[in-house]
């Protein structure tokens, strides 16, 4: 129970990551208010919170509804006394879009692609944020974490998810700037290929590979579970070290790393900067991978630099 008495809210936890985390946190002690549009699988979400033994709040809370994110930071000031101790901004509406747009171009889709991407998932973490930090700012503690991905360094999926992505990383950044001095953390997570349920549908199952998803089956079948993540920020919650760490983009494997973690059923986190790993995934290279140590990875100033746009 390394989180007893912690207050904390997650954003889109009716399933996937949102739950994952959400279901760690509770399981570590902490009052867990969730968050999502739909009343029953929030409800669905905070069952299995019991069942493990934690306690759940849902909210029904729109994540592009600003009366909606307003009422349920007045509902923590009323019921916690103020208390907020982390910020998990998860809510994500996108999915189904670029699933169903796959392998268009920006000029072939609606403009509308926008707003379903960024407007739950980039807009709504910054109001989040805001009402957020007015409460952990005088308590002079607190995390803010933004869920993101490897698709702000580096072209994935569509512009609009990349676009977003890249400003996750930089909300995260610029807050941090300003949070630090008074000891709030906040950081970018990049999870891995995360088995969640909508993946299942679209990639894993076999009518997903019928309709062209084959070329992600093999990286989402090894994928880690929705609640790696949520393992992970238990760790980073614990660590006396965490302000050192505020401003950057984490990733699970990184963590699980830090904190001697193991996904929920057991496996080892892939490593997706090993260069045994990279080396595994090329067409060419890939005889060479088992004489590749382990513990070889990429400098993360290579990422960057592999990325540059100067």
């Amino acid at each position: 129970m390394a989180l007893s008495g912690w207050v904390c809210v997650v954003t889109g936890a009716s399933r996937g990551i949102g739950k994952g985390i959400a279901l760690q946190l509770s399981e570590a002690g902490a009052t867990v208010y969730i968050t999502g549009r739909q009343e029953k699988t929030l409800k669905g979400t905070a069952a299995e919170v019991q069942v493990r033994g934690g306690k759940c709040v849902p909210v029904i809370c729109d994540s592009t509804n600003e009366k909606d994110i307003e009422a349920l930071f007045e509902q923590i000031q009323r019921e916690q006394k103020g208390r907020l101790d982390m910020l998990v901004n998860n809510a994500y509406a996108g999915v189904h879009d670029i699933f169903d747009n796959m392998g268009k171009k920006f000029w072939e889709t609606e403009p509308s692609m926008w707003d379903s991407i960024n407007n739950a998932g980039l807009r709504g973490h910054y109001f989040f944020s805001v009402h957020a930090a007015r409460l952990m700012v005088p308590q002079g503690r607190g995390l803010i974490v933004m869920i993101s991905s490897m698709g702000g360094l580096r072209y994935l999926f569509n512009v609009a998810y990349g676009v977003g992505k890249a400003a996750c990383d930089r909300l995260a950044a610029d807050m941090a700037v300003e949070l630090k001095r008074h000891g709030v953390a906040s950081v970018s997570l990049w999870p891995g290929a995360v088995k969640t349920e909508l993946v299942s549908d679209m990639i894993l199952e076999k009518n997903a590979v019928e309709k062209g998803n084959f070329k992600m089956r093999n990286v989402f079948e090894s994928g880690e579970t929705p609640e790696l993540s949520g393992k992970c920020l238990v760790g980073l919650a614990k660590d006396k070290n965490m302000l050192s760490l505020t401003g950057k983009v984490l990733m699970t494997c990184d963590l699980a790393r830090r904190y001697a973690i193991k996904d929920v059923d057991g496996r080892d986190i892939v490593d997706y900067t090993s260069v045994k790993f990279l080396m595994s995934q090329s067409a060419y290279l890939s005889w060479l991978a088992p004489l590749v140590p382990s513990f070889i990875r990429l400098p993360r100033f290579l990422l960057t630099l592999a990325n540059s746009r100067f």
